[in-house]
């Protein structure tokens, strides 16, 4: 009932002197059912899906977002395509369409020009092109079809300048989960696409794209980097048990209600946060069905497997914002496989990450006492082959950096002869090891941003590394 009082006294503060008794009790009275929908509305709300960790008794954020919801999601026009809806976006009057709307209309007409271009079967562009135009002149916003998403959301993946495996990118199984609203549903269409793209460990490249943003409610975010992600535990000494990457996400969730395993370990799974505007951030534990991992050993050194490495099978990014036509999905995890650098040189071998180098070249008995002995490079080049070797032995799909440098340039040269641009940024397609021994190496790439992409905000890496602000605070 606060909020019906809150309701009540910021109409009567707000209206005019001289109104007539009868018209101000109405407006009282208006207030208060509003008020009260409202609270209706959100006790009645329940998530499904995955597991709800509660926090004092209540959802995380849950109580203090009512009043806000239906004061600002209806009546605001969205921010420019490159921004997510922010709180105090000014207000833009329908009649006249301001910049926003003509970006978007602009953006829109770029992209239909590209699908119909590109797409024989899509039939005349003209009929679809006044629909779009009627649309975001109607409501700011328009709706692609489901042919038009699949397309961009592909198309989004072959202009990735940061990706070396985009020779697959009309392969990419796109799940069109638009309607998916709540913070429980989002979480547990996540799991299943874990479980899907594992597909027994043949990976299948794959997009889940949630709900975009609109004028009327913003869109779902996932706080995560990844949806499967490693806790970093602060240990006393200063150094981190697990990866230290996520030292202060993993404490932020901690102190959000987390409860890590009884006994920590280096490969705990941290929970996926979901954010939505109605619901705050929520937490939800990973299924161990969804959670596919591959344990490493060497094939010639018996002991790396007391290590008790492990790593996850499915890479699926889930905090870039795809962006396609001017309409922004906030929320869009996808995958493709793993190449076997990103695991063994980076996320095993980088000094800020697990750093494991010195300890394996130890075991190798390598002489560490100056960099000329190159025991890096030595330790380095045996996690990478114990990598390769895990997953090929458990069936899990993975490919070599060789490999995959001339698969790059076999798309570069199918792009060339499509008549298209190969956007490539050399700082990421260059593999992390043994660099000039790749052909990819060699050459120079054009780093231009197309569209459609995915864009990674400052704001999500914010919270993908940080554990916050939220979006919607």
């Amino acid at each position: 009932m606060a909020g019906a009082a809150l309701g009540t006294l910021e109409l009567g503060r707000r209206a005019p002197i001289g109104v007539p008794t009868e018209v101000a009790i109405a407006l009282s009275l208006a207030g208060l059912l509003l008020a009260l929908g409202i609270c209706v509305r959100h006790v009645v709300s329940v998530g499904v899906g995955g597991q709800l960790l509660q926090v004092s008794g209540a959802r995380w954020g849950t109580a203090r977002r009512a009043r806000r919801t239906a004061a600002r999601c209806p009546v605001r026009v969205a921010p420019p395509p490159d921004h997510p809806p922010v709180p105090g976006h000014p207000l833009v009057s329908r009649s006249e369409p301001g910049p926003d709307v003509e970006a978007l209309r602009a953006e829109a007409k770029e992209f239909l020009e590209l699908f119909h271009e590109e797409d024989p079967h899509a039939g005349p562009i003209e009929p679809r092109m006044t629909e779009v135009m009627r649309e975001i002149d109607t409501t700011g916003t328009y709706w692609h079809t489901a042919e038009e998403l699949t397309f961009g959301a592909r198309v989004a993946w072959r202009n990735n300048k940061r990706c070396i495996g985009r020779l697959y990118w009309r392969s990419l199984q796109v799940r069109d989960l638009r309607t998916v609203t709540d913070a429980g549903s989002v979480a547990a269409h996540c799991f299943e696409h874990l479980r899907t793209a594992h597909n027994g460990g043949k990976i299948r490249p794959m997009i889940s794209v949630f709900a975009p943003e609109t004028p009327s409610r913003p869109a779902p975010r996932i706080w995560n980097e990844q949806l499967i992600r490693y806790a970093g535990y602060e240990q006393p000494d200063g150094r981190a048990l697990g990866d230290p990457r996520y030292r202060a996400f993993t404490s932020k969730l901690i102190q959000r209600g987390w409860r890590p395993p009884e006994r920590r370990g280096a490969f705990d799974v941290l929970p996926l946060v979901v954010e939505t505007v109605e619901e705050g951030p929520r937490m939800f534990q990973l299924p161990s069905q969804a959670v596919h991992e591959v344990l490493l050993e060497h094939p010639e050194l018996a002991w790396f497997a007391d290590l008790e490495l492990r790593w996850h099978a499915v890479p699926v990014i889930s905090n870039n914002r795809l962006v396609i036509g001017g309409v922004s999905y906030p929320a869009a995890p996808f995958n493709g496989w793993y190449m076997g650098t990103e695991i063994g040189a980076r996320n095993l071998g980088d000094s800020d990450r697990y750093d494991l180098v010195p300890e394996v070249a130890e075991r190798m008995g390598l002489d560490t006492s100056h960099d000329a002995t190159l025991w890096r490079d030595r330790a380095l080049v045996e996690i990478n082959r114990a990598v390769l070797h895990s997953f090929n032995a458990s069936g899990v799909t993975v490919t070599d950096h060789h490999t995959e440098s001339r698969r790059f340039l076999i798309h570069l040269e199918k792009e060339e002869r499509a008549g298209r641009g190969c956007p490539a940024d050399w700082s990421w397609i260059v593999p992390p090891m043994s660099g000039s021994q790749t052909p990819v190496f060699h050459r120079y790439y054009d780093a231009a941003n197309e569209v459609p992409n995915f864009v990674n905000d400052p704001e999500a890496a914010c919270r993908g590394l940080r554990g916050g602000p939220p979006a919607f605070p």
